[in-house]
């Protein structure tokens, strides 16, 4: 398991939860782009963080999924968490 998840594999879960279309899908340009903007609601955004635990082990709780604006911001938490438990 890679000790980082990259924006590759956010987006991968993000179609998975919420699916996509040429106008959401992430990229290098869209890590500091709200996810409103991205089309992405705070509904995607709690599967996205139930499969991301899931997947990778890092649990957020619904307060800090309902904080994190943007792509960065999720995948800096994300990390963090799982920096802390190797």
């Amino acid at each position: 398991m890679a000790d980082t998840i990259t924006l590759d594999d956010l987006a991968r879960v993000l179609t998975e939860c919420a699916g996509a279309d040429e106008e959401t899908a992430l990229d290098s340009g869209s890590l500091d782009v709200p996810f409103t903007d991205l089309g992405y609601d705070s509904l995607a955004l709690l599967e996205t963080a139930a499969l991301i635990k899931q997947r990778y082990g890092a649990e957020l709780s619904d307060d800090e999924v309902t904080e994190v604006r943007t792509p960065r911001d999720l995948l800096d938490r994300v990390n963090a968490l799982r920096a802390a438990t190797v």
